[in-house]
C-alpha cells in the first residue's frame, strides 16, 4: 500500500479514523521534539509541550484547512506552545524569587564543551530571538517561512537573528577565553 500524505490522513483523522492521527504523530513527532527541545531544554516540560502540541492539532482537525503543511502548522503550534511555557516559567521563578530562568551557569567544569555551551547559551536567549533562532538555523525554515510562522515582519525576523547571533556569539567568546 503507498504511503499516504498528509492531506489524506487529516481527511482520515477527521472522519475518526484514529489509525490515521497516529500516522501523523509518528510522522511529526520528530519535527515537533526538534522545535520543543530547542525552545525549551530536554526537560519534562518539554515533553509535556510535545504532547500538547498534538493535543492542540487533535482538537483543532476541523478547523485545519490546509493553506500551510501539516508540518508547518504543527511547527507553529510547537513554538507557540514553547513561548507560553517560557513566560510560565518567567512567572514561576519570579514569584519564588529565584533568579531569572537560564541564569545559572552550567554545573560542572567538565561540562564546558562546545555543543553543552552553545546549548546553554541558547537556552539564554531571549523567548523572541529563541523562536527565530530555531526556526532558522535548527529547523531550516527560510526567513519567509519564518516570518509567516511566527506572524512577524520579514525585517524583524532578520533583526531578530543577527542580534540573537551576536549575543550568541559574544557569550561564546567569554566562555572560550
Amino acid at each position: 500500500m503507498a504511503e499516504q500524505s498528509d492531506e489524506m490522513l487529516v481527511d482520515s483523522s477527521r472522519a475518526g479514523d484514529l489509525g490515521a492521527f497516529k500516522r501523523l504523530v509518528l510522522r511529526h513527532e520528530g519535527k515537533v521534539a526538534g522545535v520543543v527541545r530547542s525552545m525549551l531544554g530536554s526537560t519534562p516540560e518539554a515533553e509535556d509541550v510535545g504532547q500538547e502540541v498534538f493535543i492542540r492539532f487533535y482538537e483543532a482537525l476541523n478547523k485545519f484547512r490546509g493553506d500551510s503543511s501539516v508540518g508547518t502548522y504543527l511547527t507553529r503550534i510547537a513554538i507557540n506552545l514553547s513561548l507560553n511555557e517560557i513566560k510560565r516559567r518567567k512567572r514561576r521563578f519570579s514569584f519564588f524569587g529565584s533568579e531569572e530562568e537560564g541564569s545559572r551557569a552550567p554545573a560542572h567544569e567538565d561540562q564546558r564543551d562546545l555543543k553543552e555551551m552553545l546549548s546553554y547559551e541558547f537556552g539564554r536567549l531571549d523567548p523572541d530571538f529563541r523562536a527565530v533562532a530555531t526556526l532558522r538555523l535548527v529547523e531550516g525554515y527560510s526567513t519567509e517561512e519564518t516570518a509567516s510562522l511566527l506572524g512577524i515582519p520579514l525585517g524583524t525576523v532578520l533583526s531578530r537573528l543577527a542580534r540573537g547571533q551576536k549575543k550568541l556569539r559574544m557569550a561564546l567568546e567569554k566562555h572560550l577565553k
